[in-house]
């Protein structure tokens, strides 16, 4: 008999919510684990830091960040994670972090790189396909999925949009037609529409097993079954044409690039409590969910530095926020959090402060990103309080010390 049972080893009892507080408890153990073991290894062996720290140009954040991570071992990947960006003064308590993978993702996503084809109409990112990719192309997709994976890991939500046939892929649960409508939907009806084709109309089409697709400018071609270039689409054969299309879009065409990808996300994520989420959990975990509930997030919010839920300014601010648009809502999660994502299991579960920061005063809203806490000085009336506020959250790029 076993000595006990855990509810973790029963996946399927436990809500999004619950396994990603696992994933976050497994992480902050290895954490302090990695700390405890570099000052051992530095008593004997001389100095190893204690985290995984990345020094990197902002005009060179993918080359640099690359380059830095193959040179790391495999336990170095399990340390916390501090951000330095070349010639700058912030000390990464958590803001810094956040900023970089805001910047980096934006990076390789862009189409200056052509690793990814967004589609014009879902707008999610998948792989172009290239049967034989460049080194470089691989190298910086691996880099992508050692991001995802070092950012779940840091427990910091991104800003990406992949289809839920990646998450799927990253899980090993087969993708189906379904899943082409989020990459390609053009390609998805017309797929579809081969089946309602009489015989005449496909003999009409004179199509055959044999596709085009562009690669970097090249028109290029490829047969989905040996000899396709001179197998007829029929009525009999049309399904497997159409599963066969599918399977190019999602395997064949970009094997290579998905198996690197891949690979960079198990080199943090392989062995860990994801494992056990369901595709769309670890899209939540990823890029968090949509729920823009700020009632729940005024229900959970902590106030310090003498401001309670009941002092007039904090009324003023709520009943301010809650005339704000989605685009606002966001704006303002941005500049109090670094990020406009909303954690899994929604606002109720961000740690979120407000401290007051001085009397009544010109001085502009300013926040501690590092530790998601609002300093909000003490405004004398509520339309000074939205004209200070909607100013701050429209000027918030980059990082400076408070």
């Amino acid at each position: 008999m076993p000595d006990g049972i855990s509810f973790c080893s029963y996946p399927f009892l436990l809500s999004p919510t619950t396994k990603s507080e696992i994933i976050r408890i497994e992480s902050v153990i290895l954490m302090r684990t990695e700390l405890q073991d570099s000052f051992f290894r530095a008593m004997f062996s001389g100095v190893t830091c204690p985290y995984l720290v990345l020094e990197v140009r902002r005009d060179n954040l993918v080359r640099d960040t690359l380059y830095q991570l193959d040179l790391k071992f495999s336990q170095d990947l399990r340390k916390q994670l501090k951000v330095r960006f070349v010639g700058e003064e912030g000390v990464d308590e958590g803001g810094v972090q956040k900023e970089f993978f805001q910047l980096i993702v934006r990076d390789v996503f862009s189409p200056k790189y052509g690793i990814f084809k967004a589609s014009e109409n879902t707008h999610f990112y998948w792989f172009r396909p290239q049967l034989k990719p460049a080194k470089d192309s691989l190298e910086e997709i691996r880099l992508t999925g050692q991001l995802i994976g070092l950012a779940v890991y840091n427990a910091v939500i991104l800003d990406i949009h992949l289809p839920p046939a990646m998450y799927k892929k990253l899980l090993g649960v087969s993708v189906t037609r379904e899943d082409l409508r989020e990459v390609d939907p053009e390609l998805y009806h017309g797929l579809m529409q081969l089946l309602n084709l009489t015989t005449e109309e496909l003999e009409f089409l004179e199509r055959t097993f044999e596709i085009e697709y562009e690669d970097l400018g090249e028109l290029r071609t490829h047969e989905l079954i040996p000899g396709g270039a001179h197998t007829l689409l029929t009525i009999h054969n049309r399904d497997l044409f159409i599963d066969k299309y599918v399977d190019f879009v999602f395997n064949t065409g970009c094997e290579k690039q998905f198996s690197e990808f891949k690979s960079g996300f198990d080199r943090i994520c392989g062995s860990s409590y994801v494992r056990h989420m369901r595709p769309q959990e670890l899209e939540l975990l990823v890029c968090g969910c949509s729920d823009l509930d700020f009632t729940a997030l005024e229900r959970s919010t902590i106030y310090d530095g003498g401001y309670s839920k009941e002092t007039t300014v904090i009324q003023y601010f709520w009943r301010v926020v809650g005339e704000f648009t989605d685009e606002l809502k966001r704006k303002l999660l941005f500049f109090a959090t670094s990020s406009d994502r909303v954690p899994i299991g929604g606002l109720s579960k961000l740690h979120f402060v407000i401290a007051k920061n001085g009397g009544d005063s010109d001085r502009l809203p300013t926040s501690h990103t590092c530790f998601n806490v609002l300093l909000l000085p003490e405004y004398s009336s509520l339309e000074k309080l939205r004209e200070r506020l909607l100013t701050a959250i429209h000027n918030s790029e980059g990082f400076g010390m408070i």
